[in-house]
């Protein structure tokens, strides 16, 4: 028995380590949908973001993750009586040029967390064969986001000269 514990306790870590790792692997594929759900308040913008995983529970953990990439990198189409909204980067080559401030940034519990807000009742859970799209309405504060990414110098100020 004393021999079998530890075995035991040795295989539920490891095999916790290899699902913590596979979510990470999986959200660095960045693979979401985001959409407009409506106007935000003043220097927000209010978004559905659709987070596909095999598992219900790492794609809903993901949602505030990706809806923040988006805001950064893709921007969104508009509908819902909103207008298209373009990404806070324009530069492509941003997300490889500062990976070490974005591996920061995107970190469980990492800087990206101070602009998100997940809207309460708001999650939706489609079962596509074998994986899970999980939809949530944010709110995610582009103002002070677009600050941060100015101050870090990964984009350029709206007062900077032309």
């Amino acid at each position: 028995m004393k021999k079998i514990l530890p075995l035991l306790v040795l295989l539920m870590v490891s095999g916790l380590s290899f699902a913590g790792k596979r979510a990470d692997r999986l959200t660095n594929e960045w693979r979401y949908e985001l959409e407009c759900a409506g106007n935000g308040a003043q220097g927000t913008y209010l978004v559905k973001v659709w987070s596909y995983s095999k598992n219900s529970r790492v794609a809903y953990e993901q949602c505030s993750k990706n809806a923040v990439h988006g805001i950064i990198f893709k921007g969104y189409a508009g509908g819902n009586g909103c207008t298209p909204q373009r990404p806070l980067c324009s530069n492509p080559g941003a997300e490889q040029e500062y990976a070490d401030f974005f591996k920061r940034f995107f970190a469980d519990g990492g800087e990206y967390m101070k602009y998100v807000q997940v809207k309460a009742a708001s999650r939706q859970d489609v079962k596509i064969k074998s994986e899970h799209k999980v939809g949530v309405v944010v709110s995610v504060a582009k103002d002070q986001l677009r600050k941060a990414l100015e101050q870090a110098g990964v984009i350029r100020g709206l007062s900077t000269g032309f």
